[in-house]
This record gives structure tokens, sequence and C-alpha cells, in this order.
């Protein structure tokens, strides 16, 4: 009887939630991430599953940022130096006991690309109420930043929208 009872208030909450979900409409929600420093957002819809750092075999002849490819739950997936791409540098040089905290972000798979980014740290997840500011990008940066945005501590974070990082020539032409 008590599981009955406990079924019937699920089903309760999940209706008002839904209720509530279609009347507030969508909420834009990111995955808060750090690289190299920087804070970015990547949009929940463009990216894929969360790996933990895996060696990669490297590629010779390629851009310095991509580092290689990795297998991934049985896909071969392109690793990229996320802050390496958007500094047009070098990867920094990381300890292997650093790397413990960094993860392979992996694009969604609907963007027809199998790649994955390398970033070092996931800062959890981010929804509009979480920033006070907002300013759309510079004239000068780079296609596929997107709009950046102040949070309570003043910290900015930049948007990044994987769709047209996936589309642009320089990400696509990996050789050196």
């Amino acid at each position: 009887m008590a599981n009955r009872e406990a079924l019937r208030e699920l089903q309760s909450r999940l209706a008002t939630r839904l209720q509530a979900a279609r009347t507030e409409g969508v909420a834009a929600s990111w995955l808060a991430v750090e690289a190299a420093g920087s804070k970015y957002l990547f949009p929940l819809s463009q990216s894929g599953e969360i790996f933990p750092w895996s060696t990669t075999q490297p590629v010779p002849y390629t851009q310095r940022w991509f580092l290689g490819v990795a297998n991934l739950r049985g896909g071969l997936y392109g690793v990229v130096d996320l802050a390496s791409f958007v500094a047009g540098g070098a990867p920094s040089a990381r300890a292997e006991l650093a790397r413990l905290d960094s993860r392979l972000v992996a694009l969604n798979a609907v963007l027809g690309v199998n790649c994955a980014l390398l970033i070092d740290r996931l800062a959890g997840l981010r929804g509009m109420d979480a920033f006070s500011a907002s300013a759309p990008a510079a004239a000068e940066a780079p296609p596929y930043f997107g709009t950046s945005y102040t949070d309570a501590n003043g910290a900015v974070w930049q948007e990044i929208n994987l769709q047209t990082l996936s589309q642009q020539p320089q990400f696509l032409s990996i050789s050196a």
C-alpha cells in the first residue's frame, strides 16, 4: 500500500513539473567547464557524453591543438585541446597528475563530428538564473563565440556554440 501511495505522489510531482515547464517555457541551459583558466558554457543540446581523461594516440602531421585519437566507449574520437584551439597555440604542458580532473566532452552525435574537447574541469550545469549580466560576442571574436555571461561573483563565462565550432574550416582541418 505504501508503494502505491509513493508511486501516486511521484506521478503527481512529475505532472506538476511537466505542466510548469510547459507554461514557463524552456530556459537555456549549459554545461559549464573551465580550460586554461577560462570559463566556457556549452549548450546542453550540443554537448555529448562526458568521459574521464583517456590517453590519446598521437597522429603525425596534425595541428598542435589536435592531441590525437582516443577510444571512448568503443568509438574513435579526435581529441582537441579546447584552450589551445581557442588561443591558437600549442597545448600547455600538463603533468599526468594534473590530468586527473581533466575531462573529455564529446560533441553531440547529431553534429556529425566524432570529436571530444579536452577541458580542465567540469563546473556543473548553469541556467539563465545563474547570471546577472550578458553581452554579445565582440566583433573580432571567433564565429563560434556566443554571448558572454557574468555571474554573481563577477566571473565571465563565454558561451561556445559547438555546432558552429564543428563546422569551422580551421577546426575541421587538423593537418599541419
